[in-house]
C-alpha cells in the first residue's frame, strides 16, 4: 500500500455504508477542556457557574435598540466585507482616544467575534509549515487554528514566578528561521496578567531583530484594574495586527462581533481573507456595535468595577486558605493553584461539579503550564460567587483531610 493511500485510509470514516475521506487535521482537533465541563454544567440546572468567560450583565439597551431599529429600517443587506464605513471611522476614533495610537478607517476590519479575526489575520500572514509563538496557558483556540492552518505552534511558558509574563530570553530560545507570528495576549485568559509598556517594548524589538509579525489579542483591553496597560500598536505599529472584541466590553458576546487594526499595506489582504471567511458581518449588528462605541460608555465602567470588586473579594475569601490566588491586573478571571489538594485539575473540576455543583475551567484546558491551576470566571452575581468559593473552599479541604463528605 502506498504511503498516500494508507493516510487516505486512516481518516476515512463510515456513514451509512459510505466510506466519508475527511481532513485528518480538522478531524483530530483536541476537544476544549472548557467545553467539556461547560456542557456538563449546562445539563444542571443549579449549578453555579465559574467556568466560562461570558459577562453576566445584559447589552445595553440602547445597543439592543439599535440592531432592532436597524432590522426595522431594512438596513438587512450585504456591507463591503472590512465593515461598516462609518463604523470603521468610529473604531479608528476609539483607538486613539482610549489606545492611543493612530490608523485610518481602512486599516480597521470589522470581523465576526475577534477570534475570527485572528483567523484572518493567520491566513493572511502564514503560509503551512511556518512556526507561531503561542503563550502557554492561553485561551486554546489559537492552537486549534494553527492547528488547521498546518502551522507549527510553538509554546513559550507563562511561569508564576515570572509574574505570568512572557520573557524575550525564552523567545529567544524558542524563535527559529520558520517562526513567522508572536501571538500576545494582554491581559491575559487566564491569567489576568497584563503586559507593561517596558516589558512590551523589549518584547517588540525582539520581534523586530526577527522579523515576525506580531498578533496582539487585545479583547480586555477596557477590562484593566490599573495603569500597566498598553496597546502593543503604540510601539511598533507596522508590525502588529491587534485583535478587539465588542465581546466583554459590552456584554455582546453572542453578538459576535470585533475588529482588528492592521498596517496599511496588508489591509487590502486581510480584507480579501475576511471576504472569504464570512463575506461580512451581519448589518443590523454592525449598526448595533455602532452605537455601542460611540455612546454612553457607562455601563462599561461599571463592569469593570464589578468584575475589580468581585476578584478582590474572591482574593479575601482565598487568603486564608492553602489555594493560592493570583491577583489579576485586568479580564475577569482569577487563576488558582490547586496543587496543596494533590488533584488532577481535570478531577478537580469533576468532581467539585459532581459533588459541589461548582463549575470551574481546569488549568490544563490552556496548556501544559496549567497543570496544577484552575481558572474561576467572575462572571456570575456576587451573591453567586461568594457561595461558589465557600464551597469549593470547604471541597478542597475535604479533600486534603481524606474525608468523604460533601460539601
Amino acid at each position: 500500500m502506498s504511503p498516500k493511500l494508507h493516510r487516505t485510509l486512516r481518516w476515512c470514516r463510515w456513514y451509512g455504508g459510505f466510506v466519508v475521506d475527511v481532513n485528518e487535521v480538522a478531524s483530530t482537533l483536541p476537544i476544549s477542556g472548557i467545553r467539556e465541563i461547560m456542557a456538563l454544567a449546562g445539563a444542571r440546572p443549579d449549578v453555579v457557574r465559574l467556568d466560562i468567560g461570558d459577562p453576566d450583565f445584559a447589552t445595553p439597551d440602547h445597543v439592543t435598540n439599535a440592531v432592532h431599529d436597524a432590522a426595522e429600517l431594512g438596513r438587512t443587506h450585504y456591507l463591503p466585507s472590512a465593515g461598516l464605513p462609518s463604523l470603521r471611522s468610529a473604531l479608528a476614533a476609539k483607538v486613539l482616544s482610549r489606545n492611543g495610537y493612530r490608523v485610518d478607517p481602512e486599516q480597521v476590519i470589522v470581523t465576526q467575534g475577534a477570534s475570527q479575526g485572528i483567523f484572518a489575520a493567520l491566513v493572511a500572514l502564514t503560509r503551512p509549515g511556518d512556526a507561531v509563538l503561542l503563550p502557554d496557558p492561553a485561551w486554546p483556540n489559537y492552537l486549534m487554528m494553527c492547528q488547521l492552518l498546518r502551522l507549527t505552534p510553538i509554546r513559550y511558558s507563562l511561569k508564576a514566578d515570572a509574574c505570568f509574563l512572557p520573557t524575550v530570553e525564552q523567545l529567544r530560545d524558542l524563535a527559529t528561521e520558520n517562526t513567522k507570528v508572536l501571538l500576545l495576549n494582554s491581559p491575559s485568559n487566564p491569567t489576568g496578567a497584563v503586559i507593561d509598556r517596558g516589558r512590551m517594548a523589549e518584547i517588540l524589538d525582539f520581534a523586530g531583530e526577527h522579523d515576525l509579525w506580531v498578533i496582539a489579542d487585545e479583547c480586555y483591553d477596557e477590562i484593566v484594574f490599573d495603569n500597566s496597560f498598553v496597546s502593543a500598536a503604540t510601539i511598533a505599529p507596522d508590525r502588529v495586527v491587534t485583535a478587539y472584541s465588542f465581546s466583554k466590553t459590552y456584554a455582546m458576546t453572542g453578538w459576535r462581533i470585533g475588529y482588528l487594526t492592521v498596517p496599511t499595506w496588508i489591509s487590502t489582504t486581510v480584507a480579501q481573507c475576511q471576504e472569504s471567511l464570512v463575506a461580512c458581518v451581519s448589518e443590523p449588528i454592525q449598526w448595533g456595535a455602532l452605537t455601542a462605541v460611540t455612546g454612553s460608555q457607562e455601563q462599561v465602567v461599571r463592569m469593570r468595577d464589578t468584575y475589580r470588586r468581585r476578584a478582590e473579594s474572591v482574593l479575601d475569601a482565598l487568603a486564608g486558605t492553602e489555594l493560592k490566588a493570583y491577583v489579576p491586573g485586568g479580564a475577569f478571571y482569577i487563576w488558582v493553584d490547586i496543587t496543596s489538594t494533590g488533584m488532577g485539575v481535570r478531577d478537580f473540576a469533576l468532581r467539585l461539579l459532581d459533588h459541589c455543583g461548582v463549575s470551574v475551567a481546569p488549568g490544563t484546558a490552556f496548556g501544559t503550564m496549567g497543570a496544577g491551576f484552575i481558572r474561576l470566571s467572575l462572571t456570575s452575581s456576587d451573591a453567586q460567587i461568594k457561595e461558589a468559593v465557600r464551597r469549593m473552599i470547604g471541597f478542597a479541604e475535604s479533600v486534603k483531610d481524606g474525608a468523604s463528605r460533601i460539601v
